[in-house]
């Protein structure tokens, strides 16, 4: 056998790199090293492989070009093995020619790994000869290498028997194909043509890589995604990914639903695509599937950040991967239809040209090499539940897309390849990714990135001396300017400028996205045949109640209809689909013809229409708001004066036919009770009222608010926080806010915090202390002052180490900020926590306890401190010695609850000596199930008496016995402000607590 490195093949032109040899290898016969001097043949001449009984009988053709060469020396490098095809009348046989050098024999292989050549009746007894190409290292050099040294050589799964490092498991041998076990590295067509002669033949390291047929598939595949599309479709910004994660939903089912992360916490995908291709490759193990999922709302550009994808390989970037097949999902699931594997990779329109057997072969061997996109995921009705549908491990056999969909995620189909999902998270499609092993979310544009999309547009369309203007536009309405983190709304904002520059300078972009889309479609719906609007409205309606974005030809008024809309640009032919199907340019835009149906169509009953907003209970929603955007867009389009919104889509005489939809959603708004919405859809009925322009709407919304709004756990994105902050700032009335868990971005919470009608906030910690160096950087002293008063943490419940880590940076700011001259001393978050609860449970409790009791006296106010914990904090004797040296600090604290902390006698007495530093001001004392003990019980009856102000004692579900309990009885006499005490214990016979109950009526039992 004659081996090269059995790494992945490289990219073409690329030089292979050699597999390092093991430093330390067994000492047995079996593993025997690799790297030790040995007395081998040395190999100077032409070597012949084929059949045993033609080997001996016919002559193999020497190149002319060896007899040339002068005799190497024996220290000659193996690299430079060099095959030599022969004439094709002896296509039985193979020469290599071998310059000097040693060769290794081993005769225990009977099967054979990519890249290794098998010579049979090799004489001596052999069964086998292993030629290894590559340098035989000594034993007293380091081997150096460019990966990562090989200790030992697994066993394979299926040859539990061998321990050879060249003998590959039966697993691995369909992923190798025929060509790669003669050849790996590049040639031209010229250079391996077999009518050739041998003597034009030059010597080269360099071996064929693939087949023809899969060298033309890939060409062409890689000539495809290096098209980039003309106008706006081809402006690609670089959007920044962010690592997210599932969560359990806060009802009682087993959902999942995406966490929303504080900014602190959020993990930007800093290496790009390569750190998103390689997110798991730590844990991967081989042949196995590696399922990643990119998440985000419409239009935040996943679709485009999948085709970035599809062009950084075709351009090189991506070696790893031998073919990228990216397909979007729009242009699958069609009812009835079955589907095979090679089906789905190469349907007719998605592959530039029709695809050999041959072709489909070699993805099959090597899916390792394939990378597998399912844009638009959840556009496919079949989604729901395939991951526990049944498949088999079969790709030639057909199946539905369900089935074919089940057999990829359950890594029986393709298994080794890597399947990457754009989608965006919504219903149960998060039970189908929790699965997946690793997920990002597209953030969006930053404003900078909003900025650059800006300059970009104008400069592709060749108004460059548009640009400056056109931003100008777009921060003079900053509700817009909150849109622009959707690539989509920020290309619209960039059409309508672009229309409004041309007719003079006097152009002003409207303050709501229902007027960007009049304004966009206004133009178009002039010169439309007659119905075409309307139409087209119609069918973007039936197609999102189905959950599709995709439209066929026949599906059109006519074909004039389907020219105006291609022309005009509302749709598009599918990029990567069959030509036949068109895609509406995006998600708002059909949300929009959606709300316009809505708001013209006769077949949907006036009482009807309030259902359709998403401000009612799930179970009486007509439909599943998949078209989310279409709410906004109807109040939008009913109730905003008629000559510039619907009168200027479909005349004002068609228009009359809103006013009665009109009268229905005032009343059905004005019924709503703002402050008895849950806060999400508290949110949407401020996006209803803002794109309404309706001032008796919007005032009795603004009345209705309550005075403290929580927002905890319900993210907030900018236009949802300029909404807010509009809201809250006509109200005149002043508020509380809580935004703690909301993902809201440093810019939006100093916008809200910094309202002079915010009196008190609540945020993330570590946001609120970014937003403060913020400000200080800034030097904005008098907003960081009031920002300081507002902030408070009460209550303060810990419940993770980054809780712990963030208060004792809190208390950081306060110390630094004491010692110095210039600034004020105590922090008002910080001087005024009254309660804080400590819940981090057996695990990380004892460690993030001691963190915790080091900036304890820092709370001067405290009055609470529950240590207590359903998975139990057991913080043990060491950490009630802790918290016993800071009680001479804590002179406010009234309950202190130590319920199940695995406290012993040793922990209760030295709890006993500290609370006299307490006895003017705890209240209420909790020992609850601990391993005190009678020393224990008996310290605490020591003390009892100095403990003033002490109320109520809780030392149920000890060890203590009869002994202890009538000490702690006997104690108790002398204590007549204690009110109740709690000691039933199984350690003490029931008889003896009745008897202690009837001495003591303050004594509680159970």
């Amino acid at each position: 056998m004659i081996g090269e490195s059995v790494e992945v093949l490289e990219e073409a032109g690329q030089k292979s790199q050699k597999r390092p040899f093991p430093e330390e290898l067994p000492a047995d016969l079996k593993h025997r090293k690799l790297a030790e001097p040995l007395t081998m043949p040395m190999v100077t001449d032409t070597f012949l492989v084929g059949p045993v009984s033609d080997s001996l009988a016919q002559p193999c053709p020497a190149p002319p070009a060896l007899f040339n060469k002068e005799s190497a020396s024996s220290q000659t490098r193996l690299e430079d093995t060099v095959l030599m095809p022969g004439p094709p009348s002896s296509s039985l046989l193979s020469c290599f020619s071998l310059p000097a050098g040693s060769i290794q024999i081993i005769p225990t292989v009977s099967t054979l790994p990519q890249g290794l050549w098998q010579i049979s009746g090799a004489g001596a007894g052999l069964s086998s000869i292993v030629i290894y190409r590559g340098e035989m290292p000594q034993a007293s050099q380091t081997p150096t290498s460019s990966g990562p040294p090989v200790h030992n050589f697994p066993k394979s799964p299926d040859r539990p028997g061998s321990t050879s490092p060249f003998a590959p498991s039966a697993a691995d041998l369909p992923s190798m194909p025929e060509p790669a076990l003669t050849s790996r590295a590049n040639l031209t067509e010229d250079e391996t043509s077999p009518t050739q002669s041998p003597a034009a033949l030059k010597p080269s390291s360099k071996l064929p890589r693939w087949p023809e047929s899969v060298e033309q598939f890939c060409r062409s595949l890689r000539d495809k995604y290096q098209a980039k599309p003309a106008g706006p479709e081809g402006i690609l910004v670089e959007v920044d990914l962010v690592r997210v994660r599932l969560e359990r939903s806060s009802s009682k089912g087993q959902e999942r639903e995406l966490a929303t992360l504080d900014w602190a916490e959020r993990q930007p995908a800093r290496g790009g695509l390569a750190e998103v291709l390689l997110a798991t490759s730590d844990r991967r193990r081989p042949r196995e599937t590696q399922v990643i999922a990119v998440l985000g709302k419409a239009g935040q550009g996943k679709s485009h950040w999948a085709q970035a994808v599809s062009w950084a390989w075709a351009c090189g970037q991506l070696p790893q991967y031998d073919f990228v097949f990216c397909i979007p999902c729009h242009c699958l699931d069609h009812r009835g239809d079955t589907y095979r594997l090679q089906d789905l990779l190469f349907s007719p329109g998605l592959q530039p040209r029709p695809v050999e057997d041959e072709v489909f072969s070699y993805i099959l061997r090597r899916p390792d090499r394939i990378l597998l996109i399912l844009d638009a995921f959840e556009e496919l009705e079949t989604q729901d539940g395939f991951l526990h549908s049944a498949c088999g491990p079969g790709s030639a056999e057909p199946r539905s897309l369900r089935g074919l969909l089940a057999g990829l995620f359950q890594r029986k189909v393709l298994r080794g390849c890597t399947l990457l999902l754009t989608a965006r998270p919504r219903g149960r499609l998060a039970q189908s990714l929790s699965k997946a092993d690793a997920m990002f979310e597209v953030a969006g544009f930053s404003a900078q990135q909003a900025e650059t999309y800006v300059m970009r547009y104008f400069e592709t369309s060749g108004a460059t001396e548009h640009q400056k203007r056109a931003l100008a536009l777009l921060q003079a309405q900053p509700f817009l300017l909150s849109h622009s983190h959707s690539p989509t709304v920020c290309r619209a904002v960039c059409q309508l400028s672009e229309a409004l520059l041309e007719l003079g300078d006097e152009a002003e972009l409207p303050s709501t996205l229902t007027g960007l889309y009049v304004g966009l479609l206004g133009p178009a719906a002039h010169d439309s045949p007659p119905g075409a609007l309307v139409g087209l409205a119609r069918l973007a309606w039936d197609l999102g109640r189905r959950h599709h974005s995709s439209l066929r030809e026949d599906q059109f008024l006519s074909a004039e209809v389907r020219a105006w809309a291609v022309a005009r640009g509302l749709v598009q032919p599918t990029r990567g689909g069959p030509e036949t199907e068109l895609v509406f340019s995006s998600f708002l835009l059909q949300c929009f013809l959606g709300a316009l149906w809505l708001a013209l169509s006769s077949e949907i009953k006036d009482k009807e229409l309030p259902q359709y907003l998403a401000l009612t209970p799930r179970k009486k929603r007509p439909y599943d708001n998949w078209l989310e955007g279409v709410p906004r867009f109807l109040v939008g389009l009913v109730f905003q004066p008629r000559p510039r919104c619907l009168g200027a889509l479909v005349g004002l005489a068609a228009a009359t036919s809103a006013d009665r939809k009109q009268k229905v959603l005032t009343r059905y708004l004005k019924r709503l009770q703002p402050g008895t919405l849950q806060v999400g859809r508290l949110l949407e009925l401020l996006h209803c009222a803002h794109e309404a322009l309706d001032a008796g709407l919007w005032q009795h919304v603004l009345h209705g608010l309550p005075a403290r709004l929580s927002f905890l756990g319900t993210r907030l994105s900018p236009p949802d926080t300029y909404v807010l902050g509009s809201a809250l700032e006509a109200a005149g009335r002043n508020f509380s806010l809580d935004l703690r868990s909301t993902g809201i971005d440093p810019t939006g919470l100093g916008t809200l915090v910094g309202l002079s009608c915010v009196t008190h906030f609540r945020a993330t910690l570590s946001d609120t202390v970014g937003l403060w160096e913020s400000l200080q950087q800034r030097g904005e002293a008098k907003l960081l002052r009031a920002v300081e008063e507002k902030f408070t943490i009460e209550p303060f419940k810990a419940t993770s180490m980054k809780d712990v880590e963030d208060l004792g940076n809190l208390v950081q700011i306060q110390r630094t900020r004491s010692s110095s001259e210039d600034t004020a001393g105590e922090l008002p978050a910080v001087r005024d926590l009254k309660k804080l609860e400590f819940a981090l449970g057996s695990a990380l409790g004892p460690q993030a306890f001691s963190k915790l009791v080091r900036i304890l006296e820092a709370f001067s106010s405290l009055q609470h401190l529950d240590l207590d914990s359903l998975s139990e904090n057991k913080i043990g004797d060491e950490g009630v010695a802790q918290l016993s040296a800071t009680f001479p600090q804590l002179k406010a604290l009234e309950t202190l609850n130590l319920s199940q902390n695995n406290i012993t006698d040793v922990g209760a007495c030295k709890l006993a000596k500290a609370l006299p530093s307490l006895a003017a001001s705890l209240v209420r004392l909790s020992l609850y199930n601990n391993y005190i003990c009678d020393a224990g019980a008996e310290s605490l009856a020591h003390v009892l008496p100095d403990m003033v102000s002490l109320r109520v004692l809780d030392v149920q579900y000890n060890k203590f016995t009869a002994a202890g309990a009538q000490q702690l009885t006997a104690s108790l006499r002398k204590c007549p402000q204690v009110e109740t005490l709690a000691m039933w214990t199984p350690t003490i016979p029931f008889g003896v607590q009745e008897h202690l109950q009837q001495l003591d009526s303050r004594i509680i039992l159970r």
